[in-house]
């Protein structure tokens, strides 16, 4: 996994010279802009150390419990499930979107003055759409594993075979991929001649639009088609699937009811508090950026810290892992029976 991380990276690097020569070549002339202002969440520097004291142990929490939740999966014989191979994809995805932004965030919150290079901005527009979307995708997926393995519990392990677990793993990293790569060249082509201040605490799209020097309603347009209808219906989807899941309980006895509608609860807590905040970002009718702001905080900063939380206080085998894997560590010479 270590080396096709490595790959993926150099392939990521030279793809982002290679913008970053076309940019130049259909904006030349045009571009003026090379470093952009955050305005940030808050201007009261008071308001901001508060912030920084939040909000740093939320990110380290979110590093940890999802590292933490990798690192049992990868290690425990016991969760070698489809189920858990996801999750362990889903943790990775958490941490490596929540870092896109809120490294930066949490460092301006210190600083007076919050720049960005323009380069630096569209990585990572590129990088949160690219993680979000898998993320997206990977949550499907998970809902597709729970339907197959309650709604066809007899040919579970036919179906979710190892390869194809790998292949809708790749598919989700693709999906994301090809999603913020046509973000990506839209945003290229737009001139930016001035002003440089982004009214955010991050890059995002529709504050970047804002500064570009020609009209963006078709790029705002396209932005929207590309990103809130697909959460949208990446949601409607889910949702569909799970009721499909609840009714197919019926057939159940108690017990087994009660095991498959707590797996099922921690995946629709999670895509709510995921899809909810997304939604209205995308959907509602961009009248101020405070709002946009506040929710935004939700879905970067809050929602992975809660994941970790959400998956192992409501499924038994991941505490009993987790505590295995930390007895382990605590005593590491144990001798077997």
């Amino acid at each position: 996994m270590l080396d096709w991380f490595n790959d993926c990276i150099c392939f990521v690097t030279r793809f982002f010279s290679e913008i970053h020569l076309l940019q130049m070549e259909l904006t030349a002339g045009t571009n003026n802009v090379t470093e952009l202002i955050l305005t940030g969440l808050f201007q009261d520097p008071e308001v901001q150390r508060v912030c920084f004291v939040v909000f740093l142990p939320m990110y380290l929490a979110t590093v940890v419990g999802n590292g933490f939740i990798v690192l049992t999966v990868s290690v425990s014989k016991s969760l070698h499930s489809p189920m858990y191979f996801f999750l362990c994809y889903l943790s990775l995805v958490e941490i490596s979107y929540s870092s896109t932004v809120v490294p930066k965030f949490i460092t301006d919150l210190m600083t007076k003055i919050k720049t960005i290079s323009l380069k630096g901005c569209l990585a990572q527009i590129f990088f949160f759409h690219f993680l979000g979307v898998t993320e997206t995708v990977l949550l499907v997926v998970m809902a597709y594993d729970r339907y197959v393995a309650i709604c066809k519990p007899l040919h579970y392990v036919n179906i979710m075979n190892r390869q194809l677990c790998h292949v809708l793993v790749a598919g989700s990293w693709l999906g994301g991929f090809l999603h913020s790569i046509i973000q990506i060249l839209i945003t290229i082509q737009l001139p930016f001649c001035g002003p440089n201040v982004i009214d955010h605490y991050f890059c995002d799209l529709q504050p970047l639009f804002k500064l570009a020097c020609t009209d963006t309603y078709v790029e705002g347009v396209t932005v929207l088609a590309n990103s809130g209808l697909l959460s949208l219906c990446s949601f409607l989807i889910l949702v569909s699937s799970y009721i499909v899941i609840l009714v197919n309980l019926r057939n159940y006895s108690a017990e087994g009811r009660l095991k498959a509608f707590s797996t099922c609860a921690s995946h629709i807590t999670v895509l709510i508090l995921f899809f909810g905040p997304a939604t209205f970002l995308y959907m509602h009718p961009s009248s101020t950026f405070t709002a946009d702001k506040l929710v935004a905080v939700f879905y970067t900063v809050i929602t992975p810290m809660l994941n970790p939380i959400i998956y192992t206080l409501r499924n038994a085998e991941v505490k009993f892992a987790m505590r295995r894997l930390w007895g382990k560590k605590k005593n590491p010479v144990v001798e077997r029976k």
